[in-house]
């Protein structure tokens, strides 16, 4: 009998838990569920839902020194009236410089190949040369004042107009020195150095004439490139 009752009681403590469970489970069904308003509306449910996360689009523009410190086309220098009148005036007179140094060339170089004095062709050969004396004179005063002057603005082709200049300018002087060591075989005092005379006022006047003739090549091919 004692057995009996200690088997009942072991039987009711296991399953006395099991019983709670099923007695909970049941007993939800018997809860009534929270009725729902059809009419109230979660503001915050709705605008979580339906509102759309917009992102900001960020568009980085690089930036140069370029950009900042100076424009993309550099600014047209402008010149006056009178700039243009020189600038003709240099541009039209320039076409005469190979055609004088081609002439007195060969006028100089018949003459001094001579064995005999060429008085027929000296005073040729001396007006050929004043022209290209008074032709880089002119060349030189307009070229150089609208180079130092208005045009030294305009930095584009600077360099090259300056070495055209430097060039001529040593023309000029060559060609003054070239007047200045002119032969003179009517004298005495330099009848006896005439020949060496004649030798150093070609030289100099081959070196002006290469002086000028590079220059003039510079602008020609500069300017029709």
């Amino acid at each position: 009998m004692r057995a009996f009752i200690v088997s009942i009681v072991t039987v009711a403590i296991y399953a006395s838990p099991a019983f709670a469970d099923n007695s909970a489970s049941d007993a939800s069904f018997l809860v009534t569920a929270k009725a729902r308003d059809p009419w109230q509306l979660d503001w915050a449910t709705i605008n979580s839902a339906t509102t759309p996360t917009l992102h900001a689009l960020a568009i980085s523009v690089p930036q140069t020194g370029l950009q900042s410190t100076q424009p993309l086309h550099p600014a047209a220098v402008q010149h006056s009236d009178a700039y243009e009148t020189r600038a003709r005036i240099h541009k039209y007179a320039s076409y005469a410089t190979l055609p004088l140094f081609a002439g007195e060339l060969a006028l100089g170089q018949s003459m001094f190949n001579a064995s005999t004095r060429q008085d027929s062709k000296r005073g040729l050969h001396a007006a050929i040369g004043a022209g290209i004396i008074g032709l880089f004179g002119l060349n030189t005063v307009t070229g150089a004042w609208n180079l130092f002057g208005e045009g030294w603005q305009e930095r584009e082709g600077r360099t090259l107009r300056l070495v055209h200049g430097l060039l001529m300018m040593a023309a000029d002087a060559g060609f003054v020195g070239t007047w200045a060591t002119g032969p003179h075989s009517g004298r005495l005092r330099t009848a006896l150095t005439f020949e060496h005379d004649k030798t150093v006022h070609r030289d100099v006047a081959l070196a002006s004439i290469g002086a000028g003739t590079a220059s003039y090549l510079i602008m020609f091919f500069a300017n029709h490139h």
